[in-house]
């Protein structure tokens, strides 16, 4: 097989799981564009270590190998992912990326604060 084929379906993977991240709103829907992304990874990782082996004499699979080692990184990744969502929607109710931003702080910012000078003179008059 013509190592193109493999590089083509990475490449669309790749930008299927960039469209993904960019585009979507929900926090599962961001780990799993970002799982297709490091899976796109993956194939190109095999599939060059599987035109390069043809050229070399000695065959490490040096590719096979960083595999490995991404998918369980992968694995771990959205493991803890999956958990910090689930307990952030426990909290807040939502998975909305938007309405995440300001999770650090524990409350909202929709409503325009008020200045700090400005309560005293309103109680005066």
């Amino acid at each position: 097989m013509h190592l193109a084929y493999p590089a083509v379906l990475s490449a669309l993977l790749f930008c299927t799981g960039l469209y993904g991240v960019l585009a979507r709103r929900n926090a599962i829907l961001v780990l799993m564009s970002v799982e297709l992304m490091l899976n796109a990874v993956n194939l190109n990782l095999v599939a060059f270590d599987v035109w390069l082996s043809r050229a070399a004499e000695e065959t490490l699979h040096s590719g096979q190998a960083l595999t490995l080692f991404t998918i369980a990184i992968a694995a771990a990744e959205i493991g803890i992912g999956l958990a910090i969502v689930l307990a952030v929607h426990r909290n807040r109710g939502t998975a909305d990326i938007d309405k995440l931003r300001d999770t650090a702080e524990g409350h909202e910012t929709d409503t325009p604060e008020t200045e700090p000078g400005t309560e005293k003179a309103e109680a005066t008059a």
